[in-house]
């Protein structure tokens, strides 16, 4: 039997059209299995709190569960990277933070690039960082501390959670808009940074609020500022650096991120869950207890953010001559 040319046009249409009502139909069922969110840093680290603190709120609203898996290297390229490579379904998420840009940047060679291949989903936390030294520094402001540091040139500790951080990368960005030399001293991580600071092996610290604030309200860390553009209520005495150093500015920030050529609906339907989340009196309270406060940001607005933050600090990468180790 000879089909006529008007039948055969519409059952080629109708076949083409299968795949794209598949795609439809499992776009709505998503998620239909548990979603997999990968973090660059060890268990324990404020990445991985935060990481598992959104994923059980997800999980609650998208009805599956959130595996958080760490995968820690690299600065956190060996998680970025797996994600870059997962298929772009809306299963396999990243945790996105300051450092995975940082490290992207860093490294050589890596077969990414963090603004092309990695689809930004929303914004979860933002903090600030503050600028403190051990006690045995003669300074209590930051004017004083640059004309001592300009008076000991190259004297100075500055200790960071490693080669990259968001730590290390707020320390070079005011050597670079104050002209002060000091002597960058990586640590594996945060918390043993802290410790060599209140031991006085190291001099100064920029670091995230959480892990020094009682070391600085005990009186065994003296704080000079805070790194955002705001002064801080927990803290409201504290000037910021921005008050003495014009321009100044360094935040920490996490979000989540797909695959690239994820379906705009899962993105969509993925950051209509964070925002949801994050309106959560309870969650907001948790993120204050990190040292951070809630970040909802569309799609389009943490994408910017990813490429703002990727300009600024490339330009300080390159003024101090960071490489990954």
């Amino acid at each position: 039997m000879r089909l006529r040319r008007r039948e055969f046009l519409h059952l080629t249409a109708g076949a083409l059209a299968l795949p794209a009502i598949s795609r439809a139909a499992r776009a709505q069922n998503y998620p239909a299995r548990p979603i997999h969110m990968l973090v660059g840093y060890p268990a324990g680290g404020t990445a991985d709190i935060i990481a598992r603190l959104i994923g059980q709120a997800l999980a609650e609203r998208l009805g599956q569960q959130i595996v958080v898996e760490d995968r820690p290297g690299a600065g956190g390229n060996l998680a970025t990277e797996a994600v870059v490579r997962a298929a772009p379904d809306g299963y396999t998420l990243l945790l996105l933070a300051n450092p995975n840009v940082n490290a992207a940047m860093i490294t050589a060679n890596v077969p990414f690039r963090m603004t092309r291949d990695i689809a930004p989903v929303g914004g979860v936390s933002i903090s600030p960082l503050v600028m403190e030294v051990n006690p045995s520094v003669p300074a209590r402001s930051v004017p004083e501390f640059i004309a001592y540091a300009k008076a000991n040139p190259g004297k100075i500790n500055m200790a960071s959670g490693g080669t990259g951080s968001t730590p290390h990368l707020a320390g070079e960005l005011f050597k670079m808009l104050t002209g002060v030399n000091m002597l960058h001293v990586p640590y594996h991580g945060d918390a043993p940074a802290v410790a060599d600071l209140l031991g006085g092996q190291v001099q100064v610290l920029f670091d995230q609020l959480i892990l020094s604030v009682e070391h600085i309200r005990a009186g065994k860390l003296r704080a000079l500022a805070v790194t955002s553009a705001q002064r801080l209520s927990a803290l409201p005495e504290l000037p910021t650096v921005a008050e003495f150093v014009p321009g100044y500015e360094a935040v920490a920030w996490q979000g989540i991120g797909a695959p690239k050529d994820t379906p705009p609906h899962i993105v969509a339907k993925l950051n209509a869950a964070i925002a949801d989340a994050l309106a959560d009196p309870k969650i907001s309270a948790r993120l204050a207890d990190l040292g951070g406060n809630p970040m909802p940001l569309a799609p389009g607005a943490f994408g910017k953010l990813i490429a703002d933050e990727t300009e600024k600090w490339a330009k300080v990468i390159k003024f101090a001559d960071i490489r990954a180790g």
